[in-house]
């Protein structure tokens, strides 16, 4: 999921590349969007990177490449229809089974004594939407309750390769304790500027909140503490192989 400026910005580097082959410049980028600054189109291309849709090439100025464009919105109605099949099929780890609905009161579906829990499930975290506007009642993943806090908790599905030295991949599904405040060095739910949400480790400084990535490719960004808004931390992990 993508912000409209981002989904704007990635069509438009998209079409100066099939049209000459050669990336557009921050400036070129800053007027199509018809933004202000050029730390607008950083932010943009960041959470791009970040998110697999594009990379930056080594060695050159200015060079990009489009990885993927974003799919097509699908109708609401089929949205609804296929929910289900699809939070079932696509959320069925082998290490922890995630359907439990077949297990006796108090018991998880593998054997082990821990209830299942289920979790509005919020899709794959992106830029552009705070946490509450991604709640989709529709979809939603049952967990074993010993991955949980005390609190309200939510789920979300990893997208990209940024936290991936703290053991956290593409594709995981993360268990978050829905808070407002966060420990120093605790991996959480970040909202930057009201516009963009992303998981990273909090780091305050003075006055300034960094937001750092588990990956060396990846830069640290650093924010004044009212631009950033902690929208709950990482207690829990799911994977499927």
């Amino acid at each position: 999921m993508l912000t409209r400026k981002q989904q704007e910005l990635l069509i438009f580097i998209n079409e100066k590349l099939n049209e000459g082959g050669v990336s557009p410049s921050f400036d070129e980028m800053k007027d199509a969007l018809g933004l202000k600054s050029k730390s607008g189109i950083h932010r943009l291309i960041t959470g791009l990177e970040e998110r697999g849709f594009i990379r930056r090439l080594p060695h050159r100025a200015r060079a990009l490449e489009v990885l993927r464009l974003p799919e097509p919105p699908v109708p609401r109605a089929a949205k609804a229809a296929a929910a289900p099949v699809a939070a079932e099929s696509k959320f069925k780890p082998n290490v922890i089974r995630g359907d439990f609905r077949g297990a006796l009161p108090g018991r998880s579906a593998n054997g082990n004594d821990a209830e299942a829990v289920s979790l509005p499930l919020y899709g794959r975290i992106a830029a552009g939407l705070p946490i509450e506007a991604m709640r989709d009642s529709s979809a939603s993943i049952e967990v074993p309750a010993t991955l949980l806090a005390t609190g309200d908790h939510y789920a979300l599905e990893v997208a990209g390769d940024s936290m991936v030295e703290a053991g956290i991949l593409d594709g995981d599904t993360v268990i978050i304790q829905r808070c407002d405040m966060a420990e120093n060095g605790t991996i959480v739910v970040a909202l930057v500027d009201e516009q963009e949400v992303t998981l990273k480790r909090l780091r305050r400084k003075g006055n300034s909140i960094a937001l750092e990535p588990a990956n060396p490719s990846y830069e640290t960004r650093v924010f004044g503490a009212d631009r950033v808004n902690v929208q709950g931390r990482l207690v829990g992990l799911i994977r499927r192989y």
